[in-house]
Parts: C-alpha cells; sequence; structure tokens
C-alpha cells in the first residue's frame, strides 16, 4: 500500500504544476466560456452551459482573484479529495490511484473543463451505491445524498441526464430479475426525488432563458460524414481502455490506420476483461459492476445518438469520460479481486502516468511568464467586447531532416499557434470580453483581435 500512498503523491505533484508548462495553461474554448458565465454573475445571460461549474469557478475567484487559479485550485482540492477520501474510508485505494494515472482522469482534472466536477460527484455518487449494496448505508440518507448528487450533475454538465437515465435502466434491470427487492425501492425513490430536481432545473431554464438547454444557440447539427462516423465508433470502443486514448486530429489514411489498431488493442482488452469476468464473478458484488457497465453503455451510446441531432465535437477521452470512468473503475476492481502481486499492474500505471505527463509536455512553454505579458497589455483594451483570434492561418511548421537517407519532412504543430495562446490567456484575463468562434461582428471596433498583442 505505501507505494500507492507514494504514487498519489507523485499524481497530486504533477496534476498541480503541469499547467504551468502547457501553452495555454489548460485553458480552452469550454474554459472562456465557463469564465465568461462566471464573471456574469449573477446576472444570467445564457444556458448554452449549466450554472454548476460556473458558480464554483466564481467562489474560488472570489478568492484568488484570477480566474487561471480558481480554475487550478478547484481541480487540485478535488484531486485531493478524493485520494484522501478514498484512503481514509479504504475505497478502492489502489484502484482509485491508478485511475488517476489513467487517460480520463489525467484529462480531465489538468485543463479546466466541466468534466473534472463531473467526474468528482460521479465517484462520490458510485461510493453511495457501492455502500448501499454492502448495507452499510442508511436508505434514508443513500436517498438523500444519491438524489442531491443526481440533480448537481445535470447542472455541472446536460449529459448529466444519460447518467440518470442509465441508473434508470439499472433499476429497470434489477426489476425485470426481481433482484435485491428492498434496494429497489431506495432507487426508485431517488429516481422520483432527482428527476424532480432535474425538471425543475429545465423549468427554470425555460422561465429565465426561454429554452431547456440552450438548443437554440447551438446551431444546427455538423454535415455527418462516413468517417467522423467511423471515428466516433472507434472513440466508443475505446471507452475499455483505462490508459490509452490518443486519437490524430487528422483523417489521412495513416492516422484512421493507427486508430483501427488501436481499436484492435482495445478489443483484445475487452476479450481479457470479459474472460477475467468469468473467472471471478462469484467472488464479486456483481450488482454494483452491472451498475457501472449499464451506465457506461448507455452514456455512450446516448452520445453518440446526440451527435447526429445536435453540434456537439466528435466522441473523444473527453467527451466519453463519464463512460470510461465506469468501464475503468470496474475493471481496475475486478483485476485486483485476489491478485496475488500488483507488480505488473503498478508499473503499467507508472508508465502511462509518465507517458501522458511527457505527451502532454513535449512542447513545454512558460505559461505564467507568458500570462504576466498579455496581463499587462490587457487594460488598454477594457473597452472590447469581443475577442477572436485572426492568426489561424499564421503555421508553425518544422522540418526534421532524417540523417543517412537525406531526407526529410515537415510537422505542422498546432499546439504551438500563438494566436490561441493570445485568446486563452487573454480571455482568462477579461473573461467579460466574449470569444468569437467566427468573425462575424460587423463594428470591428468591438472586436480584440489576436494580432493586436505581442507576445515573445
Amino acid at each position: 500500500m505505501r507505494k500507492y500512498v507514494f504514487l498519489a503523491v507523485v499524481v497530486t505533484v504533477i496534476y498541480f504544476f503541469q499547467s504551468f508548462f502547457l501553452p495555454t495553461g489548460g485553458i480552452g474554448a469550454d474554459s472562456l466560456s465557463y469564465f465568461g458565465i462566471a464573471s456574469d454573475l449573477p446576472q444570467l445571460k445564457t444556458n448554452l452551459f449549466p450554472l454548476g461549474f460556473p458558480v464554483l469557478i466564481k467562489i474560488f475567484h472570489f478568492i484568488f482573484q484570477d480566474y487561471f487559479w480558481a480554475g487550478k485550485i478547484l481541480n487540485i482540492s478535488m484531486v485531493t479529495m478524493i485520494l484522501l477520501f478514498s484512503y481514509v474510508k479504504k475505497f478502492y485505494f489502489r484502484e482509485t490511484v491508478l485511475l488517476f494515472a489513467g487517460k480520463t482522469f489525467f484529462f480531465a482534472f489538468n485543463l479546466v473543463i466541466s468534466e473534472g466536477l463531473f467526474l468528482f460527484l460521479l465517484y462520490f455518487l458510485f461510493y453511495l451505491f457501492y455502500e448501499r449494496f454492502q448495507d452499510k448505508i442508511s436508505s434514508r440518507h443513500f436517498v438523500f445524498y444519491a438524489s442531491a448528487i443526481l440533480i448537481l450533475l445535470f447542472t455541472v454538465r446536460y449529459s448529466g441526464i444519460y447518467i440518470y437515465l442509465g441508473t434508470g435502466v439499472f433499476w429497470l434491470w434489477m426489476l425485470l430479475r426481481r433482484r435485491i427487492f428492498a434496494f429497489q425501492k431506495d432507487l426508485l425513490k431517488v429516481l422520483v426525488v432527482s428527476g424532480a430536481g432535474i425538471i425543475a432545473y429545465l423549468s427554470f431554464n425555460y422561465f429565465v432563458y426561454g429554452s431547456f438547454t440552450g438548443e437554440h444557440l447551438r446551431g444546427a447539427p455538423a454535415r455527418i460524414y462516413p468517417v467522423y462516423v467511423l471515428r466516433n465508433i472507434l472513440a466508443m470502443v475505446n471507452i475499455i481502455d483505462p490508459f490509452i486514448g490518443i486519437k490524430p486530429a487528422s483523417n489521412s489514411f495513416v492516422s484512421i490506420a493507427f486508430q483501427v489498431g488501436l481499436m484492435l488493442i482495445d478489443l483484445l482488452l475487452l476479450r481479457y476483461f470479459v474472460k477475467l469476468v468469468m473467472r471471478k464473478k462469484h467472488d464479486l458484488q456483481m450488482e454494483f459492476h452491472y451498475l457501472l457497465w449499464i451506465i457506461a453503455a448507455i452514456y455512450t451510446l446516448t452520445m453518440f445518438v446526440s451527435g447526429f441531432y445536435q453540434q456537439i465535437e466528435e466522441l473523444n477521452v473527453r467527451m466519453l469520460a463519464a463512460a470510461n470512468f465506469c468501464m475503468a473503475f470496474s475493471f481496475l476492481i475486478i483485476y485486483f479481486k485476489d491478485l496475488k502481486t500488483d507488480r505488473f499492474i503498478f508499473r503499467v500505471g507508472v508508465f502511462f502516468l509518465i507517458f501522458l505527463t511527457a505527451y502532454s509536455l513535449k512542447s513545454p512553454e512558460n505559461y505564467l511568464s507568458n500570462k504576466n505579458q498579455i496581463q499587462a497589455q490587457m487594460p488598454q483594451y477594457k473597452d472590447k467586447k469581443y475577442f477572436f483570434d485572426d492568426e489561424k492561418e499564421v503555421k508553425n511548421i518544422t522540418v526534421y531532416d532524417i540523417p543517412l537517407i537525406k531526407k526529410s519532412f515537415s510537422y505542422q504543430h498546432t499546439n504551438k499557434q500563438k494566436g490561441e495562446w493570445k485568446q486563452s490567456i487573454g480571455g482568462t484575463v477579461n473573461p467579460q470580453i466574449k470569444w468569437l468562434k467566427y468573425d462575424t461582428i460587423k463594428d470591428k471596433k468591438q472586436v480584440l483581435y489576436t494580432s493586436k498583442l505581442y507576445l515573445d
């Protein structure tokens, strides 16, 4: 157990310091949207994103007076709370530490996005379910806390409704099997109470904004090309993999071939997982795992279908974070059951923690130094209303020479676009200046173009 405590400390240190060396500090377009909503509070201007994450950002900003640090401290607080809770409560501590060494937690808690808070709440929801299966928590406490978390999940991400739906399918599955009758009653109460809370939030949105989830702001769904359907299917299969989730942006033959190769690895892992379950199922609390699997399946399928009707990005580690968490948690729990030696899985976890860290820092930058440069320039643009990256066409290309054969190849560094850096930092310094995806504002005097800012 000592080595997992040490690894938990290492995880915490990496998670805290990593964003200092990322070009944008872990802040993307959605982060800027959350900062913008937080800066508008208590005045409500949009329901494109639910209020849960912006409200927490607002609270942390009140303490630290800086949106970067608000997001940073919020993330590391959640990481620390999960690890300490798992250790103190003896709730699958080894498995939890390895989750932080894997792709989903690494991504969610190193970027300022709502997925981190979403997984944080989901972790404690699963703890409540586990305790109720073990009859270690009273019916009253379970109903109250589980209902509250399901409501909070929806207030953090609208996809929380898919967690609710998955929980409902699990209840129906138990009803048909006529298993754990007492628990069925508790779960039905949870579904009724949390369902009422979700309806109340949707009603609030409708009366305040005129829409339930900002559906009128998302635009029409993008045209569905077969290659993107294929990429989404590849991403769906990848939820079984706790550690590897590389998805190149290119649609070239080499890129697709790489992803198909990764899918074959995922299918082999799924085959191994099935064999593991069949071998150990008699020694497991299977209802808990059925819950995780059903939620993962429902979440994955509903996200896939949503892509055809909503303007959302293609499925990836971020979009399927909840499903991957369910499968990875189940896999690790089952793997550790009656395990004679954990040497292999521990080494795998350490390797991928190092790999993910190195991969994310392949082009390190001094974010705080860059932030100081942009921050010093922002006061002169305080009258601007919009922010637009007009440097997207500036390509950062490096030519690599191959010795001996006298050949070379060019590589475009998509993470070295300084326009994106400036927009991210500037939007963090002053989120009242709203970022634009397209340069559609007629009065150009209202727009702050990234080319107006200098960055060494």
